[in-house]
């Protein structure tokens, strides 16, 4: 058996070798490393993709939501609800610009942000939301769209590990996760569904206004050089990372697919077990069908329920199999984000899922041996 990693980017490179080899090389010879027709091609083959008017390449995830927040123009005191139970970014960059971080709690099947949550956090210095797609499925978009337009909020999508997914509406309609709310943001990180070879990001808005003044933003607040008409920063995507975007992203359907499958296999190991949750999926459909487009498995998370998560954790590990536990800590008892305005009664299921998620090895290059063999381990110390 092959050696089990818990994110295969070695084997996935294999198929794409010759392309993306041939990609950089050419970019060595030309010298294009910054703002090249790379960059400008990817960025119109993920619009396409993604069916939306406008992608904006940026240097990192972090920064796409940061700038997105500049955009938008929210000012220091606005207030600005997220989920407790994401990484630190989503709601790093909101202290950055000195607005007021409000986390709400999360839902025990999902992992998403809590709809009721939100609207119970709402005050008049609300400005905006942002749902973070965690874990590879989106977020409840037809409440929270009905709820932006209720208080005159904007919605900033965290879609950092969802790119690729499909939300479908109440009406049946589908649209691609970070395309729904007022922009979308995304991360190229090495280890993400589409994934760089560094770091990356990008912003999604239809907004022709925003796109505009966004596209200014990235590149120091320019859109003719030496002229500064907005306050920006420098986050550009450089042309060697949207070479190896391109090779990937005709790719990605049948990269989520596989991840599907793979999620597919381990939930039917775990059916019926007294201490393990599987994840769910949230589109009205009972497990992982056949056609389930909603959820990209950017990670395959279970909740371990008898007390022994870290124990199973170690088991793993002397049997070879990475794994990971998103997140220990919740956000808001976290130092640097610590307020008194957060009461413990309010994160009951954010404080459950840190002691109970684990997540297992997910990614494109997966196989029955492997999956066979993790599932084993995992079933192996549960019913001991």
């Amino acid at each position: 058996m092959r050696k089990i990693q818990m994110v295969d980017l070695g084997g996935q490179y294999q198929p794409i070798k010759e392309q993306i080899n041939s990609s950089i090389a050419q970019i060595l010879e030309n010298s294009t490393f910054i703002n090249g027709p790379e960059v400008h091609t990817f960025q119109k083959e993920l619009e396409d993709y993604l069916g939306v008017k406008h992608v904006i390449p940026c240097a990192n995830g972090t920064d796409a939501l940061q700038i997105a927040m500049m955009g938008l123009g929210l000012q220091p005191g606005d207030e600005v609800i997220t989920a407790d139970f994401t990484f630190a970014a989503t709601v790093e960059v909101i202290a950055l610009l000195q607005l007021t971080p409000v986390l709400v709690d999360v839902e025990p099947d999902s992992f998403n942000i809590d709809i009721a949550a939100i609207e119970r956090a709402i005050t008049p210095r609300t400005k905006a939301i942002v749902p973070v797609h965690l874990f590879g499925q989106c977020a409840d978009m037809d409440a929270l769209l009905k709820l932006a337009e209720k208080h005159k909020l904007y919605i900033i999508e965290d879609n950092a590990q969802a790119i690729g997914a499909d939300y479908i509406f109440q009406d049946g309609t589908k649209q691609k996760a970070g395309t729904i709310g007022h922009v979308g943001c995304t991360s190229f990180f090495p280890s993400k569904n589409l994934g760089a070879y560094g770091d990356g990001g990008a912003i999604f808005t239809n907004d022709d206004d925003l796109a505009h003044t966004i596209r200014g933003m990235v590149n120091h607040g320019m859109y003719e050089r030496y002229h500064h008409d907005v306050v920006g920063v420098n986050s550009r995507l450089d042309s060697i990372q949207a070479a190896v975007l391109r090779a990937k992203l005709p790719k990605l359907d049948s990269y989520c697919d596989a991840r599907r499958d793979a999620a597919r296999k381990y939930t039917q190991a775990f059916e019926n077990q007294e201490h393990i949750i599987v994840p769910k999926t949230v589109s009205r459909c009972e497990g992982i069908c056949g056609t389930c487009d909603c959820h990209v498995f950017h990670q395959y998370t279970l909740r371990i329920t008898n007390g022994k998560r870290d124990a199973l954790a170690q088991h793993l590990g002397e049997k070879g199999i990475p794994c990971g536990i998103y997140y220990p800590i919740p956000l808001h008892k976290q130092k640097a984000y610590a307020d008194e305005r957060y009461d413990e009664a309010n994160f009951p299921v954010t404080n459950q899922l840190v002691q109970e998620v684990i997540s297992l090895p997910m990614h494109t290059e997966l196989d029955n041996e492997q999956i066979a063999y993790i599932t084993a381990a995992v079933l192996q110390f549960v019913n001991n």
